[in-house]
């Protein structure tokens, strides 16, 4: 990062000229190919969501999460009322576009428009999400909000320096590894060190169109197998200056 002195002689951080900060997020839907991203609805989207995420029926989606398993319908929809107008974090239903059933949550969190910094997270994938194209492209969607229509400076991804699968899949959409907060939280009576990954508004640019060009239905074969894999076309994004 580019830096100057002041008149002490001291080092000090690049000029952000002109800054203003970033916009809040809205629950306006966010409208992909495969999926949409919208505001909860209890009423339309509350049993779909417990019916496709109770389907993780060995209850591996739960180890890494502050909350769950719920061992009931009515146990997942107290804690899913509150989130619907919750404005931090700022929840949204995965909708698949297909079938118009909702099959994950996702939620924007930490949010500081006044730093330009926002982080995803509560990610919350059914079995019928998992490792699909629609997974891809949801991730890819609140990106672009935040960047191109928010002007968010920075974003994040934090998960336990332990979940294997999560600190893949954030180097698979192009986050950069900043490093691991030792005895960060504590959750389910248990320690968490929290690994922190980010992707800088100087980067997205490379890292949108390496998701495009993946998401491009010619990147995929008659049976629906990737021809290019995401990691390999957004590795240019990946590079700090």
């Amino acid at each position: 990062m580019l830096q100057s002195e002041n008149e002490f002689g001291q080092p000090i951080g690049e000029e952000v000229p002109n800054w203003s900060g970033a916009r809040y997020p809205t629950h306006a839907p966010m409208e992909g190919r495969h999926c949409r991203l919208a505001k909860i609805d209890m009423d339309k989207h509350s049993k779909q969501l417990f019916d496709s995420l109770v389907e993780d029926q060995d209850g591996k989606l739960w180890t890494y999460m502050m909350q769950g398993p719920f061992k009931s319908e009515q146990e997942f929809n107290d804690w899913l009322t509150p989130k619907c107008e919750s404005t931090d974090p700022l929840f949204y239903v995965i909708v698949e576009r297909a079938n118009n059933e909702a099959v994950g949550l996702a939620s924007y969190l930490r949010i500081q428009p006044e730093h330009g910094v926002i982080e995803v997270g509560n990610i919350m994938f059914s079995p019928k999400l998992q490792k699909t194209s629609m997974a891809t492209e949801c991730m890819f969607l609140m990106m672009k909000r935040a960047f191109d229509e928010l002007g968010y400076r920075r974003y994040e991804w934090k998960c336990d320096a332990l979940n294997a699968p999560s600190r893949r899949a954030a180097l698979r959409f192009g986050f950069h590894y900043d490093g691991t907060f030792e005895q960060a939280v504590i959750y389910k009576g248990r320690n968490r060190d929290t690994a922190w990954y980010s992707i800088l508004d100087k980067n997205w640019p490379n890292i949108e169109k390496g998701f495009l060009n993946w998401l491009s239905s010619e990147n995929f074969d008659e049976h629906g197998i990737q021809r290019q894999k995401l990691s390999a076309l957004i590795n240019v994004g990946k590079e700090r200056d």
